[in-house]
């Protein structure tokens, strides 16, 4: 059972949101209310707090939260947050990042997912400016549920309706099961660039953050697996979570044996790291001085072991690996090369010739063994994260 954090903002299904707190409490979450001014104006803060047992925080300047930090400690609290009904001005609030009451301080600082649930005129529903918000929204993982068409406090039916009660509740509890679907597997990620020694100061590296490993590795705690993040070079802070294991391999060398180890007890591999394919001959034991008549330096470099082939290779059955392939031309053909060559189930295929390294957003293609492709738009990293891995549960129970 989870812990919800229910907004109510003020809209005139207000009164409908009332059942939703009651749903949530009869499927046996603790659930804690947060209401904006104009939702007390509809319907009063002591119901609630009656019907859940708790306060209702609508004040962070109340003299009993004198002593404390009420909105922390509520998000902290947080498994799912929930906003029903959600007004325009609230959708806005949320996507632009403003704090100026207690339910929009409240849910910035809140990192759990976030569902929304938009209930207004037809024409607030269509204005650019609030299909904006909401795609941002969406685009940073925040789930929004289509509202309905039927009748509004207009007096006419358009869209912009508050969905049944019902429908609110089932859709909860859909993403809290989806929320789970990892639940009991172990999976590794790699992430960043490996470094390759040229002498004890300088190595062969790349551009990779780290950025779309560590994503997946967060997504894929949120959704119940056990990961272990063995990561290179990254550019981008490192993922605090107990769900989350964290090894630190700098070459290619260390990476291939940390990944052998711990895969001949996991589920899955996810191979987003970028590993170099070459390394010295022979690292320098001390530091290559540049002399005055040297023009040119010559490294002779050997072919590095390719992870990938070297864990697909020796996969049991019910085991998965998933590799990445950074392409910058050719995207489809190399990477269906690199998918029948090196034996991984899948093959996650995006094109860096635009310098995609470290940006938020990417474009993804996956490939499978019996030649089906699918072509994803772009979209956050994020996102790709979480829908890769829905992706990988469903190939598991095909």
């Amino acid at each position: 059972m989870a812990k919800v954090a229910v907004y109510m903002t003020g809209g005139i299904a207000m009164y409908k949101a009332v059942q939703v707190v009651r749903n949530l409490e009869k499927s046996g979450h603790e659930v804690r209310v947060v209401m904006t001014k104009n939702a007390e104006r509809l319907v009063t803060s002591n119901t609630l707090a009656a019907l859940t047992k708790y306060p209702v925080l609508d004040n962070l300047w109340k003299k009993e939260n004198e002593a404390s930090i009420p909105h922390v400690h509520l998000a902290r609290w947080t498994d799912l947050a929930l906003v029903v009904p959600a007004t325009a001005n609230f959708i806005a609030k949320m996507a632009n990042g403003l704090a100026d009451d207690a339910a929009s301080t409240t849910i910035l600082v809140t990192s759990a997912p976030k569902l929304v649930v938009p209930a207004m005129n037809d024409q607030m529903w269509s204005n650019p400016a609030t299909q904006r918000n909401l795609q941002f929204l969406k685009e940073n993982q925040v789930q929004i549920m289509e509202p309905a068409v039927g009748m509004l406090a207009e007096g006419y039916a358009a869209k912009g309706r508050m969905p049944e009660t019902e429908q609110i509740s089932a859709w909860v509890e859909n993403f809290l099961q989806q929320e789970e679907i990892l639940k009991d597997k172990t999976i590794i990620v790699t992430a960043g660039g490996t470094e390759e020694a040229i002498d004890p100061v300088r190595f062969i590296g790349n551009r990779s953050s780290g950025k779309m490993g560590i994503s997946i590795a967060q997504a894929a705690a949120e959704m119940g697996a056990k990961v272990k993040l063995i990561y290179g070079n990254v550019t981008v802070a490192l993922p605090q979570d107990e769900k989350i294991e964290l090894y630190h391999t700098a070459s290619s060398e260390e990476m291939l044996t940390k990944v052998k180890h711990e895969f001949a007890k996991s589920d899955v591999l996810i191979m987003a790291a970028a590993v170099a394919d070459w390394k010295m001959a022979k690292v320098a034991d001390h530091k290559l001085k540049k002399q005055a008549y040297q023009a040119t330096l010559k490294l002779t470099l050997v072919k590095t072991k390719d992870i990938l082939r070297e864990v697909a290779k020796h996969k049991n059955p019910g085991q998965l690996v998933v590799g990445f392939a950074a392409e910058t031309n050719d995207l489809l053909k190399n990477a269906e090369k690199k998918l029948h060559e090196k034996g991984a189930d899948l093959i996650v295929a995006n094109d860096v010739s635009q310098n995609v390294f470290g940006n938020d957003n990417d474009k993804v293609t996956i490939l499978k063994q019996d030649g089906t492709i699918d072509e994803w738009p772009e979209m956050s990293k994020k996102v790709i994260a979480k829908k890769l891995l829905i992706y990988v549960n469903n190939f598991m129970h095909k």
